[in-house]
């Protein structure tokens, strides 16, 4: 079954509901029956994926950025105090 949005016709609240593709759904916020499906566009293709794993690609680039930092900066306080390497 897939995951529809809709919108109450009563008090106007957006939701998602997982039915089958000709029923409907009753409004969580006031209960009501009527309730319209709205269409949800697909992604286009060609976009770049926001999931998990773009994420950990993210974090690890920017732990990687601040280690390379704290390199810069120890390595300029050893040569300002007139330490080798």
């Amino acid at each position: 079954m897939p995951i529809y949005e809709f919108e109450c016709e009563q008090c106007g609240t957006r939701f998602e509901e997982l039915v089958a593709a000709d029923g409907s759904a009753a409004c969580p916020s006031c209960g009501a029956a009527r309730a319209r499906r709205l269409f949800s566009p697909v992604s286009p293709p060609g976009r770049q994926p926001r999931g998990a794993g773009v994420r950990s690609d993210e974090s690890r680039r920017s732990e990687r950025e601040a280690a390379r930092q704290d390199r810069i900066a120890t390595a300029q306080k050893r040569r300002a105090a007139g330490e080798k390497p």
